[in-house]
C-alpha cells in the first residue's frame, strides 16, 4: 500500500484525512489517499500567476522537448508514486485494480499519452493552424504573411476535474505545459494514477515543481477548481455538461452520443462495413465519448442490428489481466443494475427489440461480490423518435436506427463523432453544415480513430487563448 499526498505547487501536503482506494475485486486497500478542501484550493489559487511567471522563463520549443522526454519516463521508467515507486506494469495493474478497465487497455491507454506528449510539436503546429509559437509566448509578433497578430492568455493555469472512468480523456490537458500555463488537477477517486505519474514524469523531464498541483477530495475540491481557475475543463453526465453550457470558463466534457451513418448509396453494401461497425462499439469496452453508441441506417436495419448481435452477444467478461479481456467492471455499486433496469424500461416499447439476447449465453447484467459487469447490448429501433434510441452508456451498448436519410440529420441531435459512409455530395455537404456534429469523417473511418492533429470538443488554444488587435507602429495611411 502506498500513501499519495496532496500536491500543492509541487510541495507534498499531508492531510487528516485519507481516503482508501481499494481493489475493486478484493477489496485490499491499495492506496491511501490525503485529501484536500476547498478552502485549501481557494488560498492556493491566489500562486496560480507564479505558476505561469515560472513556465515564461522557459521557450515553448524548451517546454515541447521536456514534454518529449516526459513521454518515455511515463511509458517506461519507474517513478515515484507517493511514498512508494511505481514500474509501467505496476501503473497498469493499479490503474486497472480500482477503475475495473482491464490491464491490456490501461497499456494502451499509456502508449496513446505517449504518442501525444511525442508528437507535441506537429499537434500544437496543427492546432494553432501554423501559428509561430514565439507568438503565444510573446503575446505579439508578425506572421509569415506580414500581418501583425496578438493572442492574449485567458489563464495562468488550467484547472481539471477530472472522471474515474476513463483514462484516455487526459491526453486533452496534455498541451497545457508547452503553452507556458500551469496544471491544476483534481483527479477521479478511483483514478488518481495518471495525474501522479504524469507529474512525477514531467518533474523528471525538468519540468519545476512548482507549476502543477493535484487535488485529491470530494465535490467540495472540484467545485473549487471550477470557481477557482479562469479556464476549467469538468467531466461528467449530461447534467454536468447542462450545467456549465454556455460558461466561457468552463469547458465541460460529457456524453458523446457517437454515430455511424450508413448513407443510401452505401447501405446495401452493410456487411463490407461491419468490422467497424464492430470495433467503433466495443474497443476500449464501449467506455469512451467517442465510442459508437448509435447506428442510423434508411433500410436493413433489421439483418444489420441481428449481424452486430451476432458478433457482440457472446462477449462475456473475463479476468482484468487477461490479454485480450474486453469488458470493464462496474466498480460503484448499483450502477451496472440501474442501467440494466434502465435499458430494460427503455425495450418495453413496440419499436424497439433488443437482438443480443438470443445470442447471449446468460443475462445481460452479470454480478459479482464486489463489482458488476454489463454484456455487450445491441438493439434495434424503428422509430428513431424513441428516448432509447439516442441513449448511451458505459459499456458497448448499441441502437440501429431506422431512418429515412433525409430525416436523419433532424432527427439524430448531438453527436461528438459521426461516421458517415456516403458518397453523395449533397449529403455531404448537409453532414458539413450540421453544427451538432463535433468530428466528423467522411468515409470508412471508425468513430475510435482519432488524428491527434484535428481538435477534440472544441480547440483547446481557442479555449485558453484570445485573438486581440495590437499595434505598436501606426498603420497605413487610408
Amino acid at each position: 500500500m502506498v500513501e499519495i499526498p496532496v500536491l500543492r505547487w509541487g510541495k507534498p501536503y499531508e492531510s487528516l484525512e485519507k481516503d482508501e482506494v481499494v481493489h475493486f475485486e478484493t477489496g485490499e486497500t491499495l492506496a491511501q489517499v490525503h485529501q484536500a478542501n476547498g478552502g485549501m484550493i481557494q488560498m492556493d489559487m491566489r500562486k496560480a500567476q507564479r505558476a505561469r511567471d515560472i513556465l515564461r522563463e522557459f521557450s515553448i520549443d524548451d517546454l515541447i522537448d521536456k514534454v518529449g522526454k516526459a513521454a518515455d519516463l511515463y511509458a517506461e521508467g519507474t517513478l515515484p508514486i507517493g511514498d512508494g515507486q511505481q514500474t509501467p506494469a505496476d501503473f497498469c495493474k493499479m490503474q486497472s485494480a480500482t477503475t475495473g478497465l482491464p490491464e491490456h487497455m490501461c497499456a494502451g491507454n499509456m502508449k496513446k499519452n505517449q504518442f501525444v506528449l511525442k508528437n507535441m510539436r506537429e499537434i500544437l503546429d496543427a492546432l494553432t493552424r501554423g501559428l509561430p509559437l514565439d507568438i503565444l509566448a510573446n503575446g505579439y509578433g508578425m506572421e509569415d504573411r506580414g500581418v501583425m497578430v496578438s493572442y492574449q492568455a485567458n489563464a495562468p493555469v488550467l484547472g481539471l476535474v477530472l472522471p474515474s472512468n476513463s483514462p484516455g480523456v487526459h491526453t486533452l490537458w496534455m498541451p497545457v505545459i508547452p503553452l507556458q500555463m500551469g496544471l491544476v488537477l483534481k483527479p477521479g477517486p478511483q483514478e488518481p494514477w495518471t495525474p501522479y505519474r504524469m507529474a512525477e514524469a514531467f518533474f523528471a523531464a525538468g519540468i519545476p515543481r512548482e507549476v502543477i498541483s493535484i487535488y485529491p477530495g470530494g465535490a467540495d475540491c472540484g467545485a473549487a477548481v471550477l470557481a477557482s481557475c479562469e479556464r476549467a475543463m469538468i467531466f461528467g453526465g449530461l447534467p454536468t455538461v447542462e450545467r456549465y453550457h454556455g460558461d466561457p470558463r468552463v469547458q465541460p466534457h460529457g456524453p458523446g452520443f457517437s454515430k455511424i451513418i450508413l448513407g443510401d448509396d452505401k447501405v446495401d453494401d452493410w456487411e463490407k462495413y461491419l468490422d467497424l461497425m464492430v470495433d467503433s462499439v466495443l474497443v476500449n469496452s464501449g467506455r469512451s465519448c467517442i465510442s459508437c453508441s448509435g447506428i442510423w441506417v434508411s433500410r436493413h436495419g433489421k439483418e444489420i442490428a441481428d449481424a452486430l448481435a451476432q458478433r457482440l452477444g457472446p462477449v462475456a467478461p473475463l479476468p482484468a489481466t487477461h490479454p485480450e479481456s474486453p469488458l470493464a467492471a462496474f466498480t460503484v455499486p448499483g450502477m451496472a443494475e440501474a442501467i440494466s433496469n434502465q435499458i430494460d424500461q427503455g425495450i418495453k416499447d413496440p419499436s424497439v427489440t433488443e437482438v443480443t439476447a438470443k445470442y447471449r449465453d446468460g443475462e445481460r447484467l452479470v454480478k459479482n461480490e464486489r463489482c458488476d459487469f454489463l454484456r455487450p447490448t445491441v438493439l434495434h429501433c424503428t422509430n428513431s423518435e424513441t428516448e432509447i434510441s439516442k441513449g448511451e452508456y458505459m459499456f458497448p451498448f448499441v441502437t440501429v436506427v431506422d431512418c429515412p436519410e433525409d430525416q436523419m440529420l433532424k432527427r439524430m441531435g448531438q453527436t461528438l463523432v459521426c461516421s458517415a459512409i456516403t458518397e453523395n455530395e449533397k449529403f455531404q455537404q448537409q453532414l458539413l453544415d450540421a453544427t451538432f456534429i463535433d468530428r466528423l469523417n467522411i468515409g470508412e473511418v471508425k468513430t475510435i480513430a482519432l488524428n491527434w492533429l484535428q481538435p477534440h470538443e472544441g480547440n483547446i488554444i481557442d479555449f485558453l487563448f484570445r485573438a486581440r488587435a495590437f499595434q505598436n507602429s501606426p498603420p497605413p495611411a487610408h
